[in-house]
């Protein structure tokens, strides 16, 4: 047990000190108030140095050894992780570096400690304002299988072209079911990545996207041919709200992961390069990446086997023949973007107007397609005596409030014809 420190009283005496005291008080001095001549000598001398005042002040000791302390060689090791990790494209924070130590066979210390070496070293700069972690409280469905998770991010080639990218995922897991560079974001792409993804890992039970038109615009009042291609395989389509981007969270995040690996890479020159340099990160971020959002520093591959997959859903009774042939027309859109067809007049927007469009349709669906084979919309087959169908888009006030109200401002109200008036001079006295 370490021997208390003097008292304020006793330090303050000491610093105080005469320096024509008689010989011999010192001893007395130091015999009176249980401390030694070489502590005694030591303040006398600090006193003399910084002044009296500030050598009473007491000071906490340092220990000449810290067995606990990260040893220097390990320090080191952190450090040119995380900057092999940052030059790579990959995440280099502390669990990131940890984790990566940790499968190469080292003991690495704490993510506090890491931590606290990095901001040493000048190689962070501390956010204490930043959200915690562990403040966030996540949906995660609980089983493999149980939702996958669509979306595309763009990015350019050397040339300066656009192109597409689409990465799926499962939201159990985390998995990157698959990945694929596509010219654009077309419902063919995406019926594709999915394809590849059903043959790699099964059939999902859902499927949740945004409600764009290449993936799911059921919300906008018509299907697609992504959304016809999952329910013939038994599987549930949903979409989030619009303008609420967080629903895909999951996804988004993993564009953000994607595009910094990118960034590092030599810029594709070819939609293969770069399907390549996807393939790679996909097997690194599924194998090699602990995700810190799975439970027991698990990658996405070790969480997709860890729990037993849902079942597959039953694929759907296949549909009775049609009772009428499918037939095809060709019309022409007017000034006013309306197509006029089985005596229903549909709603394709001004956008199209004077171009020609083909339909397709048969007893339940009606189809639209531009000159190059592209669809515009479907809808269901109205019943007859349906005079109009919409394209689902708003018009009049809802599509444009500011410019209805400045139609509506320009001349001033009309005045009743039984209202009094207002500027007549009375002329009874």
């Amino acid at each position: 047990m370490s021997k208390p420190a003097p008292k304020l009283t006793v330090r303050q005496a000491v610093a105080m000190w005469p320096a024509d005291a008689p010989r011999g008080e010192v001893s007395k001095f130091c015999r009176k108030h249980g401390v030694s001549r070489a502590w005694f000598y030591k303040v006398r001398a600090e006193a003399e140095i910084v002044g009296p005042v500030q050598a009473m002040a007491t000071k906490r000791p340092v220990p000449l050894t810290n067995p606990t302390a990260t040893a220097a060689a390990m320090v080191e090791l952190l450090l040119a992780t995380r900057t092999a990790l940052e030059s790579g494209g990959y995440d280099y924070g502390p669990l990131s570096v940890i984790a990566t130590l940790s499968r190469k066979g080292f003991a690495p210390p704490s993510r506090a400690t890491a931590a606290r070496i990095f901001t040493r070293a000048g190689v962070v700069i501390p956010e204490p304002r930043k959200k915690p972690h562990n403040a966030q409280k996540r949906f995660v469905y609980p089983q493999p299988n149980a939702c996958w998770q669509i979306d595309a991010t763009e990015w350019l080639l050397a040339c300066g072209k656009k192109v597409a990218i689409f990465q799926l995922i499962d939201d159990h897991s985390r998995l990157a079911l698959a990945s694929l560079v596509a010219t654009g974001e077309t419902s063919e792409a995406a019926i594709a990545v999915v394809s590849l993804a059903i043959e790699r890992h099964g059939v999902p039970e859902r499927f949740l996207s945004d409600n764009g038109a290449a993936l799911n615009p059921s919300r906008r009042g018509r299907t697609g041919a992504l959304v016809e291609f999952l329910k013939s395989h038994g599987v549930e389509p949903i979409t989030g709200k619009p303008g609420k981007p967080t629903t895909q969270g999951k996804n988004e995040r993993f564009h953000f992961t994607l595009h910094r690996y990118l960034r590092k890479q030599s810029v594709a020159g070819t939609m293969a390069i770069l399907q390549a340099q996807i393939d790679t990160f996909d097997q690194y971020y599924n194998s090699e990446r602990e995700h810190q959002a799975l439970p027991g520093k698990q990658t996405p591959q070790e969480a997709w086997h860890a729990t037993p997959k849902t079942p597959a859903p039953a694929r759907p009774e296949p549909a009775a023949p049609s009772q009428e042939p499918r037939q095809g027309q060709q019309r022409r859109v007017t000034k006013g973007g309306r197509v006029t067809v089985l005596g229903t007049a549909f709603n394709m927007g001004k956008d199209l107007a004077g171009s020609a469009v083909h339909i397709i349709y048969d007893h339940t669906t009606i189809m639209f397609f531009d000159a190059h084979g592209t669809e515009i919309i479907t809808h269901p087959r109205p019943a007859k005596g349906t005079l109009y169908v919409g394209n689902g888009k708003p018009s009049g006030v809802a599509a444009d409030p500011r410019g209805a109200r400045k139609k509506r401002t320009k001349y001033p109200p009309r005045k009743r014809p039984d209202s009094p008036p207002t500027n007549e001079v009375s002329t009874e006295s």
